[in-house]
C-alpha cells in the first residue's frame, strides 16, 4: 500500500483548525437564526457529508438493534446536547469563552469514567488533575465579580456542553467496545441518530417558538450580533459548521487515529481552545479578561496531566498497528 498523500499531521493541522473555528462560525450564525435552527442544519449536512464519504472510503452502516439503541443514546450526548449547548452558551459568552470550556472535556471524561466504568481507578494524578480543573472553571467564572464575570448561564451551558462529550465517550467506552464499527461506521450512524432526534426538536422549536417564524428554516436571529453579518454569510458560516466542521472533521479525525494512534489523536483536543481564543481575538474583536486567562491555564494544565499515560504504561504497552 502506498503512503498517503495527505500525511497525518496535517491532518491533525487541519483538525484542530476546523474545530477550533467551530466557535466562531457558530456566533457568525447566530446572527440570524436560533440555536435550534444551526444545531439542526449542522447535523443534517454532517449526515449527508459522511453518508457520501461512507461508501467511498469503503464502509457500511452498522447492524443490530442492540448497536442502533446505544448508538442513538450516544449521538444524544455527542451531538445533540454538546451542540446545542455550545451555540446556546454562545448567546451569552463570547465565542473564545465557549472554546475555554471546550477544554474541560477531559476532565469531565474522567469523571465519568471513574462512575460508569468499572476498572477504572483514583489514582493521584487524576485527582490532583480534577481538584485543578475545577479550581480553573472556578477562577473562569469568577463568582465573586458580579459585575465584569462572564454570563453564569451561559459559560454554564458551554461546561455542560463540554462535560455531555465526556458522559457519551464514556457510555461509548461502556457499551460499543465490542461492536465492529471500524472507518467512518460509528460517526455517520450517530450522526445519523441525531438527525433523527433533531426532526421533533427542530419542529416543536418552531411550533412553540415566541418569535412565530414563518417556517422552521426561516430566519430568526438569537445572538448579540443581530444584523452585523449579512444573512448569506450566517447561513454560510453554519453550512461549512456542518460540512466541513463536523462531517469532515469526523473523516479527518479517523484518518490520524488510524496513522498516529488514538493517543496522539487526542492531543488535538489542547490546540481547540487555543484556536477558538484567537479567532474570537482577531476575527470577532472579543477579549477576555485576565481571570479567564488565568483560568485556561489552569484547565488546560489539568487536561494535560489527567490524560498524560504514565511512562510504565507506555513502556509496557505493545505497539499498535498503522
Amino acid at each position: 500500500m502506498g503512503a498517503p498523500r495527505v500525511p497525518w499531521q496535517l491532518k491533525f493541522v487541519a483538525l484542530a483548525v476546523i474545530w477550533g473555528s467551530s466557535f466562531l462560525l457558530m456566533k457568525v450564525g447566530l446572527d440570524d437564526l436560533h440555536p435550534v435552527q444551526i444545531v439542526a442544519l449542522r447535523i443534517f449536512l454532517a449526515t449527508a457529508t459522511l453518508l457520501v464519504l461512507l461508501p467511498l472510503s469503503g464502509g457500511r452502516l452498522p447492524t443490530g438493534r442492540r448497536v442502533w439503541l446505544h448508538l442513538f443514546i450516544c449521538s444524544i450526548f455527542l451531538t445533540v446536547i454538546p451542540f446545542t449547548g455550545f451555540v446556546t452558551g454562545e448567546v451569552y459568552v463570547s465565542s473564545a469563552l465557549a472554546g475555554i470550556g471546550n477544554a474541560t472535556t477531559p476532565i469531565a471524561t474522567v469523571l465519568c469514567a471513574l462512575a460508569i466504568l468499572p476498572s477504572e481507578t483514583l489514582t493521584r494524578r487524576k485527582l490532583l488533575a480534577v481538584g485543578l480543573g475545577f479550581v480553573g472553571v472556578l477562577v473562569i467564572a469568577e463568582p465573586w465579580n458580579l459585575d465584569g464575570r462572564p454570563h453564569p448561564l451561559g459559560f454554564a451551558l458551554v461546561v455542560l456542553a463540554a462535560s455531555s462529550y465526556g458522559l457519551g465517550w464514556t457510555y461509548n467506552r461502556r457499551t460499543l467496545a465490542d461492536a465492529d464499527l471500524g472507518g467512518l461506521a460509528q460517526p455517520t450512524a450517530m450522526l445519523l441518530c441525531g438527525s433523527i432526534a433533531m426532526v421533533p426538536v427542530l419542529l416543536g422549536w418552531w411550533l412553540l417558538s415566541p418569535q412565530n417564524p414563518s417556517a422552521p428554516w426561516s430566519p430568526a436571529p438569537a445572538g448579540e450580533l443581530s444584523d452585523a453579518y449579512p444573512m448569506w454569510l450566517s447561513i454560510g458560516a453554519v453550512v461549512a459548521l456542518g460540512v466541513i466542521g463536523t462531517g469532515i472533521a469526523y473523516a479527518f479525525q479517523f484518518d490520524v487515529v488510524r496513522a498516529a494512534g488514538p493517543v496522539v489523536s487526542s492531543t488535538v483536543t489542547y490546540v481547540i481552545p487555543m484556536v477558538s481564543v484567537l479567532l474570537g481575538v482577531l476575527v470577532l474583536g472579543e477579549r477576555l479578561g485576565g481571570a479567564q486567562l488565568v483560568g485556561f491555564v489552569i484547565v488546560l494544565t489539568a487536561a494535560l496531566l489527567v490524560n498524560r499515560v504514565p511512562r510504565r504504561q507506555v513502556a509496557t504497552e505493545p505497539a499498535r498497528s498503522r
